[in-house]
């Protein structure tokens, strides 16, 4: 508890943190409203709401080697406060084409709204690395995690409680104020410039074509250079699987399997159920992080959701499918806060936002695949079980791989910390 209070006495990090806390929430009650607009609207078609996901992930393919460079060489704040702007006005944009009805339009509308806010993480991300001290790290990854538990235990339900109560269009309203929320505390900050600008002043004109691949091929040689940079960076990928086959295979799971009247309630109780998980899980990892290897516990929560998970694909009772799925979502935060409390301590400040341009694409792309292939294969091809077993057989071929490779890496990586502290100190 000492250090959230000390984390939360910092006040840029304290209107960081509730500027991404209103962006995720605007997002999560229009995405979640409008699948569930589309599952009532086109009851035989999961094609489209598994499209609706895929809008929110293949935009990444299409900007993926522009959002690090512009985190590292343009001014991150900015970037931020224009990215909320932009969703906005675009949520404003989304509404009227939902109006007008013609779904091309629509989708076109949701690709080039999550294109935007692509841009948003990165520099949010880089700019909270800037204004904390190395062993808040962990910390902030933490508290990040428990917002995320939070947005599972509430925001499905928000989002239909949104739904039932004002409808697809009121739930689009409320993500464009809460963008417009997020922008005025991104503008309130008072971020130091080295922080906003690690690489100096840049303007968008200096920012041309062969500037922007040089850099972005720079973050992936820095990747390369650092050996377990580019494990990490494997999990990453099949990470975005995980993501993919997970978005929608709970919501099919009951519609298609266990509750096909009454999912719609049960989706609440889903998130519920998940959402607790991961908040008690989010509090125990944070405990754990002070006694055990960040390693440790990344590959210990990878088999241990796994496991759940491909053990909840053979429940025949709703009620026993929730407690698995609650004990899968226990084990999620052990990765999560270590990841995240581990990045920001291995990456250069000055290269954060194109090592990031190069991990969301590659899960972006990854979870675009897996999707895209649902889409087209369930049900005719897939059985709801089988996505069971491919996500949760992925998170655990990963801790396996991460068991085997991540503490002879991490012993490296500490070797050459010690190695080079002890010159800088003059020993050596």
């Amino acid at each position: 508890m000492k250090k959230f209070k000390e984390i939360f006495q910092n006040a840029n990090y304290v209107k960081l943190f509730f500027a991404n806390l209103t962006s995720q929430m605007g997002s999560t009650i229009g995405l979640t409203a409008f699948m569930f607009f589309l599952l009532d609207r086109f009851s035989e078609q999961p094609f489209y709401a598994t499209l609706t996901e895929l809008m929110f992930s293949v935009p990444t393919l299409a900007v993926f080697f522009l959002v690090g460079v512009f985190a590292d060489r343009v001014d991150r704040q900015k970037i931020a406060y224009y990215c909320d702007w932009i969703g906005a006005f675009l949520s404003i944009v989304l509404l009227m084409t939902i109006i007008i009805g013609w779904m091309p339009l629509v989708f076109a509308e949701l690709f080039l709204r999550s294109a935007i806010q692509k841009f948003f993480f990165p520099a949010e991300h880089a700019m909270i690395q800037g204004i904390l001290k190395s062993e808040d790290y962990t910390t902030a990854a933490g508290l990040n995690q428990v917002v995320m538990s939070l947005f599972m235990l509430f925001g499905n339900g928000l989002g239909i409680l949104v739904y039932w109560s004002v409808g697809v269009y009121g739930a689009i309203l409320a993500d464009a104020l809460t963008f417009i929320g997020s922008a005025l505390l991104i503008k309130s900050c008072r971020i130091p410039e080295e922080v906003r600008l690690p690489n100096g002043r840049h303007k968008l004109k200096d920012l041309n074509i062969p500037l922007v691949f040089k850099d972005f091929k720079l973050g992936m040689k820095y990747i390369l250079q650092h050996k377990l940079l580019t494990a990490l960076l494997v999990g990453f990928f099949v990470f975005g699987v995980v993501n993919g086959g997970y978005s929608v295979m709970p919501i099919f799971m009951l519609k298609y399997k266990l509750e096909p009247q009454t999912y719609e309630e049960y989706s609440i109780l889903l998130g519920v159920f998940f959402g607790v998980g991961v908040l008690i899980g989010s509090f125990v990892a944070s405990l754990l992080t002070q006694k055990f290897k960040l390693y440790q516990l990344i590959i210990a929560g990878l088999l241990i959701s796994g496991s759940f998970i491909v053990v909840a694909s053979f429940a025949e009772n709703t009620y026993l499918f929730l407690a698995l799925l609650f004990a899968a979502a226990f084990g999620l935060p052990l990765v999560n806060i270590s990841i995240g409390g581990w990045m920001p301590s291995i990456v250069d400040p000055k290269m954060m936002g194109r090592v990031q341009g190069w991990i969301s694409p590659l899960m972006m792309l990854s979870q675009s695949i897996t999707l895209g292939f649902i889409a087209v294969s369930f049900p005719s091809l897939l059985k709801v079980e089988m996505l069971y077993w491919m996500v949760g057989g992925c998170l655990s071929l990963v801790g396996v791989f991460y068991s085997l490779v991540l503490p002879k890496l991490t012993k490296k990586v500490e070797k050459n910390i010690k190695s080079h502290s002890l010159e800088q100190t003059g020993t050596v």
